[in-house]
């Protein structure tokens, strides 16, 4: 998978040779948000732009919304070429999971570059891979710091801060908040902790339908008294589909939790669909759609109602659960802690009493550290 980035850099910098305008290496300035919508617009049937073009178009909006230069403007322009089509949200999806996958290769590139740098310091050559050119240093470094600032920003560091793809988004709440978005026909969206939608445009034959994507994090939707119009949520690679019907989806990164509370609704992944009706729930991932099961709704629904709920849960999902509620991050440093059941009921608005009552009910002990950090062990 990442010989498509290698390909796609390769064909760049052959494009830069030949001193094509919109062509850049990796270390150079990357190409603008107006250049890139450009060749959107220009095409007058977006919608069929060649998958090859397309994923072009989603590498060269990683690099450059990764380069440092990118502003608020692009940030919008970005969303806008997402919501052309599912087509084009997969591409960007895609290019940023490669981009991922190169953070190894760029971290090897740096640590040799590092060293051939000292080495050349101290006057002589580096004896780490059997050394490296100038060109192939400066290459090295610069792909290196680029992947690693495009890591830190499509992947921020243990969730501490919103990713590109969330601060794209059309709404989004920040830690503990909760926000009520109205859309058009009837259909309401609640968000919890953490979470980001964005509005879709109907598809082809989809005049009579709502479409959402749940970036990150949890909502719930009513979609209610008008059965004719569909609303569909899309997240990762599958969508739940709904004409009369409240339901739940959550969606941390790896999987996708759907539950449906009332009415009626279809789940479609890779092909394969799905029916759920009240007090039933199911659970995809990038490459699997497992089984609707019965669950009760009092968990689910908690934090409508500003609660958070567990019933015989092990400590360390608690504390997962915990941190999606509170500034920084509350780390479990014993495993066999990790694993004892807890019975218990929290309040969101008062998240900080969490720690306070654990260490009185477990015996943890509790360390403390700037940036709301604090281990439990």
């Amino acid at each position: 998978m990442v010989s498509g980035w290698a390909e796609f850099l390769r064909d760049r910098s052959v494009r830069r040779r030949k001193n094509r305008p919109y062509s850049r290496g990796v270390g150079g300035p990357a190409p603008s948000a107006q250049t890139i919508s450009n060749r959107v617009t220009m095409s007058p049937q977006p919608a069929k732009v060649e998958p090859e073009a397309l994923k072009s178009e989603a590498y060269e909006w990683v690099l450059r919304l990764t380069s440092g230069e990118a502003t608020a403007a692009d940030v919008q322009a970005l969303n806008r070429w997402r919501r052309i089509s599912r087509a084009h949200r997969q591409a960007f999806a895609e290019a940023n999971l490669l981009w991922d996958q190169l953070r190894p290769a760029a971290a090897e590139s740096l640590s040799r570059s590092a060293a051939a740098s000292q080495a050349f310091a101290r006057g002589r050559p580096s004896t780490s891979g059997g050394g490296l050119g100038r060109r192939a240093f400066l290459g090295g470094a610069l792909a290196a710091s680029a992947a690693a600032v495009g890591y830190v920003a499509m992947r921020p560091p243990l969730g501490l801060w919103p990713s590109l793809s969330e601060m794209a988004a059309d709404f989004r709440t920040g830690v503990g908040q909760q926000k009520e978005v109205a859309l058009r026909h009837n259909v309401l969206v609640r968000l919890n902790t953490r979470s980001s939608i964005a509005v879709l445009a109907a598809g082809a034959g989809e005049a009579k339908a709502d479409r959402v994507e749940l970036i990150s994090g949890e909502a719930a939707i009513a979609a209610m008294d008008d059965a004719s119009r569909q609303v569909t949520v899309v997240a990762a690679q599958g969508e739940t589909i709904a004409s009369n019907a409240r339901f739940n989806v959550r969606y941390d990164g790896q999987m996708v939790c759907v539950t449906c509370l009332e009415g009626d609704l279809r789940v479609e992944h890779l092909g394969r669909a799905a029916g759920l009706r009240s007090h039933e729930q199911i659970v995809y991932t990038a490459y699997d759609l497992g089984s609707v099961v019965s669950v009760g709704l009092d968990t689910v629904t908690a934090w409508e109602r500003g609660l958070l709920v567990f019933r015989n849960d092990p400590l360390a999902r608690v504390i997962e659960e915990v941190n999606r509620y509170r500034p920084g991050r509350i780390f479990l440093m014993n495993k066999e802690l990790g694993r004892r059941p807890v019975l218990a009921t929290f309040r969101i608005d008062r998240i900080d009493e969490v720690v306070p009552r654990l260490q009185a009910v477990f015996g943890v002990q509790v360390k403390t550290l700037p940036g709301g950090l604090v281990l439990l062990s």
